[in-house]
C-alpha cells in the first residue's frame, strides 16, 4: 500500500469510526495530540474508549457544501460525504466537517505523520464556524 492509500484508508476509518481498521493502520507507538485542549491520547485502545464513551454518541461526518479548486483532490467517504487528504512522503493532512451530538458543526484538520508504513502520530484541530465581523465586509467575499 502506498502512503497515499494508507492515509486515505485511515481517514475513511476515522470518519466511519472503524476501530479495527484504525488499529491495523496505526503504529504500535501511535499518539494523537489535541493542542486546543492540551491532551495527548497514547495508544489506539484509549482512542477507542473515548469514542465508545462519547456523550450522546459519536460525531457524524457532514457533506461539504462546496468543493473548489482544480488541484484539490477530494474523495467520498463510506458515509457519503466528501473529504480532502493531501501530502507526500510521511507528512499528510486531511480536512472535513463533523456534526457533534449537541448539534454543533465543527471543521476538523488532522496532521498525520507516518513511520514504517503505519500512522505514528496525528495532531487534530477543531474549529467552530463563526459569523464574520462586519468591519471587513468591503474586502472579502462570502462563500
Amino acid at each position: 500500500m502506498t502512503n497515499e492509500e494508507l492515509v486515505r484508508h485511515y481517514a475513511e476509518a476515522i470518519m466511519s469510526f472503524d476501530q479495527a481498521t484504525l488499529d491495523r493502520l496505526r503504529h504500535p507507538g501511535w499518539t494523537a495530540t489535541w493542542p486546543q485542549s492540551g491532551e495527548l491520547v497514547r495508544g489506539s485502545q484509549n482512542d477507542h474508549q473515548i469514542m465508545s464513551n462519547y456523550p450522546g454518541g459519536a460525531p457524524q461526518l457532514l457533506p461539504e457544501g462546496r468543493l473548489v479548486g482544480s488541484e484539490d483532490r477530494w474523495v467520498v467517504s463510506p458515509l457519503g460525504a466528501p473529504y480532502r487528504v493531501a501530502g507526500e512522503g510521511e507528512q499528510w493532512w486531511g480536512q472535513w466537517k463533523m456534526r457533534y451530538p449537541d448539534g454543533r458543526v465543527w471543521f476538523t484538520i488532522i496532521l498525520i505523520e507516518l513511520r514504517d508504513g503505519k500512522v505514528l502520530r496525528e495532531t487534530q484541530f477543531w474549529a467552530e464556524p463563526f459569523d464574520p465581523p462586519g468591519w471587513r465586509a468591503a474586502w472579502v467575499e462570502r462563500i
